[in-house]
């Protein structure tokens, strides 16, 4: 059973890589491939082959090897296919972000500290060494969903979905922050002894606490897009978070210093180190994180005197601005 799901682990991660792949190189270009798409590439193989030659100190550090390499390649993509990234159009937006990154996965780290429903085992000794190699791969968190996210969008997957023209009143918003602040608060206020299986409540709680308030204080909000009947978005998100959570266990399967689940259900069937079940919680912690790096960046051009959107509308179209398409700037 663990053989043939570790097979199928691979097999699902080689098809969504392909998908990209191929999607990418079979969409016309607005510029070309930039050369640090390709370096991208290289670190990439050359970190899979010094992985399995086992040639330290590559297997400690794999995991933020791996991903720094897939952030310069997607960030690549959407680049040539958008003609505009994150990377090469705001890099002091990007920096930010991966700066965030690290605070706002330490939130998950706390919880777990409680909920104990994983571990890191594999770690080097020296205190500065692990520092180094979790704060590196923490930075790499937000910055591949969204990127991931961005390329979903830019090879035109969910283009044209719906989301009904929702509508989000005051009273409506509030309820949806009531429950996601209980979310949050249930995990940390019953027993040690059942707060092991609510870890999903984690995975749902801080989107819920705080799309209303980006919608309120004009952030980019998936509340406001599902009220101007725009999904495509919400599914890159769901999308993105998948993709992601494939290459998550896959590199970390392989990797030296590595996480492995500890939590008290579904431990029998596993798809590399995860119970299969368990990446269910992918597609929404990609909509979780989207809405934590929206509150950070928002707050952040507030202080800076930015445009914001329009508060209390449904309209995406910044103060004094035009109305800004899809994901990257």
């Amino acid at each position: 059973m663990v053989a043939s799901l570790t097979t199928l682990g691979v097999a699902a991660t080689v098809a969504a890589v392909t998908l990209l792949v191929l999607g990418t190189w079979s969409r016309p270009r607005a510029r070309p491939y930039p050369p640090y798409g390709y370096a991208g590439w290289a670190l990439l193989l050359a970190g899979e082959l010094l992985l399995f030659r086992a040639l330290e100190p590559v297997p400690t550090y794999f995991t933020p090897i791996a991903w720094t390499g897939y952030l310069l390649a997607v960030d690549a993509a959407v680049f040539a296919l958008r003609g505009r990234s994150r990377l090469c159009s705001t890099p002091r937006e990007f920096a930010w972000m991966a700066f965030c990154s690290v605070p706002l996965w330490l939130l998950f780290e706390a919880y777990n500290w409680r909920l104990q429903n994983w571990m890191y085992v594999g770690m080097p000794e020296p205190l500065w060494e692990q520092a180094l190699g979790s704060t590196w791969a923490f930075a790499t968190i937000i910055p591949a969903l969204l990127e991931t996210a961005d390329l979903v969008a830019a090879l035109g997957w969910f283009e044209k979905a719906s989301a009904r023209g929702w509508r989000f009143f005051l009273r409506q918003r509030r309820v949806v922050m009531w429950v996601g602040a209980a979310f949050l608060a249930v995990p940390l206020l019953v027993p040690v002894r059942w707060a092991a299986y609510l870890f999903a409540l984690v995975w749902l709680g801080f989107a819920l606490l705080l799309e209303p308030v980006n919608y309120a204080r004009g952030h980019d909000s998936l509340l406001r897009d599902l009220e101007q009947n725009h999904g495509q978005r919400l599914y890159a998100l769901f999308c993105a978070g998948l993709i992601c959570g494939l290459l998550w266990e896959f590199w970390n399967y392989w990797a030296g210093a590595r996480w492995v689940y500890i939590f008290p259900i579904f431990q029998k069937v596993k798809m590399f180190e995860m119970p299969l079940l368990g990446y269910l919680g992918f597609p929404p912690f990609a909509v979780e994180c989207f809405a934590l790096w929206s509150v950070a960046w928002g707050e952040m051009r507030r202080l800076r005197g930015e445009p914001q959107m329009r508060q209390g509308t449904a309209s995406a179209v910044p103060e004094g601005g035009q109305k800004k398409v899809g994901f990257s700037p």
